[in-house]
């Protein structure tokens, strides 16, 4: 008989001598344990539902139940999950992108049951080898399956993965007696319902696939050691200065949110100068370096990281200090699981959201990678085959989509059952599908809600704690409940002002110009079916070239945004300077002797003119432009092979008598890069027409 002090017991061994299990996580651990039933836990951030998972898989261990199989969607939560089981005497061992050496070993040692515990990103779910080899013995001998950070599964959550709705098929593979558990600290009521209803755990009497007797522990998301706060320090030199003027003052270590991989190292970067231990975390940082970074922040060997959502759920380190944000999030539940980072195990932490004016720009971006139309999905369906599998590179070419967006769709279709993941690639099933457009159309309309609620959250005057507890309909909260601790409950702790000086010397260098745009180096796979006769490496393209800035710059993002959006017109003379100072620094092989305008629908003067300034300044023989050629089809590609193709013979061939005549290098312009095929394939007709090398300028750089 499995007992409450049996538990304890090992809850010490997890957490130390001094830790005493909470009621309803003896609750939780007895209706898995003893009772076999399902579970669906919504607890705060530090309520220990990590405890309760693996206490429940050591005492199904111990009376003879098979392995723990647990979804964990993060290489960061994984590592931290196997070093907490370590402690408390659990076997784990974990599959993701990050130890491919080790698959095949821990695969023997699930096939001998010499792990108490493995866990699972939902990717592997589907990987061919691991659904067929590994995944039905873990099903029909698991002891307990649990799917951690189970609002992934909602396409309402903030962090929407196709792959998470897999485990609904695994699920119901399971035996009838094997208990399953869902856990998450970040769903309103709309997520936790369809968690349960994806996942058929919840209710019986209100939720569909709910038959077996489920117990639903939700609990209250107050933090008590949360001291809210928001500074409406103005643009984004101003918010820098000010977060480089109160850094040394918040408590211990921390992280440093930014919206953008590019605001990230521009933040880190400027922040080192001024001689404060931080580094960048972003979803491009290596894995072993993320380890590392990790282990510094949880060593206090960092003041911060200033970091994207890349560091997010499961990063667990109890005496975080602070959590500042540099840009609001689109979501109030995205901005309560990051600050929740923060005084898991300490009296007080502070948490800071500096927003801007170009947030809600950087939503929109996001925003338009949504699902793509009905038409684009079933061309990628009907270009499949039910017995030849076509892998995603050579899918990519067929369908006008880009990689990202591509395997995204493939999963979802995957899951719907339209197509199957198999060795080699992706094979049509046959199974009728339907798109959903009301679905679809509704989760757009619910994103726009979450984002007017982030602005309403930066200006309003009730608690901030009861504002963003009641975002997640918190059924703890009372009636006008005040937390007490907020700015607005407890008053300002931090001005907005900022010193003129400070802000104007940290402006001087955000608005530093110069971006490297680092050239395509391979063709496309499949352009021979385009009828494109371009294959392998890229020998005859663009050398590095040069932006003013991103977009998503704090610096020189905000001015090149107007430049591209108002109408065209001549470039402004602080863009002119801007590029001369770009030239300037540009530590070139050999220099420009010629300047070429690219054509365009869009900015034909802006860019023209640009040309036309640094001939001049720069005493360049001006080539005029590199005109459209009649009949060029659009460029409304985002998938690389499609736009390639759209892009051979778009223009007419130079004069080969006048870069000649040049006598070197053509500086070639444009007013925005985004994949680089433009650059490149007109690179390539300018030193077919005799140009020794060609050097991309543009204005701005998406990313």
């Amino acid at each position: 008989m499995v007992t409450r002090d049996d538990a304890q017991a090992i809850l010490e061994q997890l957490a130390g001598p001094t830790a005493l299990l909470r009621d309803d996580q003896w609750t939780a651990i007895e209706a898995l344990v003893v009772q076999r039933r399902q579970a669906l836990v919504v607890q705060r951030t530090g309520w220990g539902k990590s405890a309760v998972y693996f206490i429940a898989a050591k005492l199904l261990r111990q009376r003879g139940h098979g392995a723990t199989v647990i979804v964990s969607p993060l290489l960061a939560l994984m590592r931290n999950q196997v070093a907490a089981a370590q402690r408390a005497g659990v076997r784990a061992a974990t599959i993701n992108s990050g130890n491919v050496t080790e698959w095949d070993e821990i695969h023997q040692r699930v096939n001998s049951g010499d792990l108490d515990v493995l866990l699972v990103s939902p990717e592997r779910l589907n990987n061919p080898e691991f659904r067929d080899t590994v995944l039905p013995a873990l099903a029909a001998d698991a002891g307990l399956v649990v799917v951690d950070e189970a609002h992934c599964v909602s396409d309402w959550g903030h962090d929407f993965r196709p792959d998470y709705r897999r485990i609904r098929t695994l699920i119901a593979e399971l035996g009838s007696d094997v208990p399953v558990l869902a856990t998450t600290a970040t769903a309103n009521d709309r997520v936790v319902n369809d968690v349960a209803a994806q996942l058929g755990v919840g209710r019986a009497d209100n939720v569909p696939g709910g038959g077996r007797d489920t117990l639903v522990l939700r609990g209250g998301l107050d933090r008590e050691s949360l001291r809210l706060s928001v500074v409406q320090a103005g643009g984004g030199a101003q918010r820098m200065a000010w977060l480089a003027e109160h850094l040394d003052s918040l408590p211990g270590s921390g992280i440093v949110y930014t919206l953008t991989v590019a605001q990230a190292h521009d933040v880190a970067a400027l922040l080192r100068e001024r001689g404060f231990e931080v580094a960048a975390y972003t979803g491009s940082t290596e894995t072993a370096e993320r380890e590392q970074l990790e282990a510094d922040l949880l060593g206090n060997r960092v003041k911060a990281l200033i970091a994207t959502s890349a560091l997010g759920m499961g990063f667990d380190k109890p005496d975080l200090g602070f959590v500042v944000h540099l840009g609001a999030p689109s979501s109030p539940i995205a901005y309560y699981q990051q600050v929740g980072r923060a005084g898991r195990s300490t009296d007080s932490a502070e948490v800071v959201l500096l927003p801007g004016r170009e947030d809600q720009d950087v939503w929109r971006y996001f925003a338009s990678v949504a699902f793509p139309s009905e038409a684009m999905v079933r061309n990628i369906i009907r270009q499949l085959e039910p017995d030849r599998p076509l892998s995603t590179p050579a899918l990519e070419p067929l369908v006008d989509l880009g990689r990202t967006r591509l395997e995204m769709v493939l999963k979802v279709l995957d899951v719907d059952g339209a197509v199957r993941r198999v060795k080699g690639g992706w094979l049509a099933t046959g199974q009728p599908w339907d798109y959903d457009e009301a679905r679809y159309r509704q989760l757009d309309e619910g994103r726009r809600r979450e984002q007017q609620a982030m602005l309403d959250y930066q200006s309003t005057d009730e608690c901030r704690m009861t504002f963003l507890r009641r975002q997640l309909d918190d059924p703890g909260l009372t009636h006008g409940e005040r937390c007490g601790r907020c700015d607005n409950c407890a008053g300002a702790r931090f001005g907005a002002a900022v010193d003129d000086g400070a802000a104007a010397l940290v402006q001087e260098r955000l608005m530093r110009p110069g971006v490297e745009i680092t050239p395509r180096k391979q063709w496309p796979s499949g352009l021979g079916k385009l009828g494109v006769s371009l294959s392998g490496r890229i020998g005859d393209g663009p050398a590095p070239g040069r932006a003013i800035g991103r977009l998503t710059d704090l610096g020189w993002g905000p001015r090149l945004r107007r430049v591209i959006d108002e109408p065209d017109g001549d470039v402004p003379s602080d863009v002119v300077q801007a590029a001369v100072k770009v030239l300037a620094a540009w530590d070139w092989a050999d220099r420009p002797t010629a300047v070429l305008a690219l054509d365009s629908d869009t900015h034909p003067v802006l860019i023209g003119s640009l040309a036309r300034e640094l001939a001049r300044v720069g005493r360049l023989t001006d080539l005029g432009v590199l005109r459209y050629a009649a009949g060029r089809r659009p460029v409304s590609a985002a998938n690389s092979a499609y736009r390639v193709a759209a892009l051979d013979g778009a223009w007419s061939a130079p004069d080969p008598a006048a870069i000649a005549a040049a006598g070197g290098p053509v500086l070639l312009i444009d007013d925005v890069t985004d994949t680089g095929w433009t650059l490149t394939m007109a690179a390539r007709l300018v030193k077919e027409a005799g140009a020794p090398a060609v050097l991309p300028l543009v204005l701005a750089a998406t990313s």
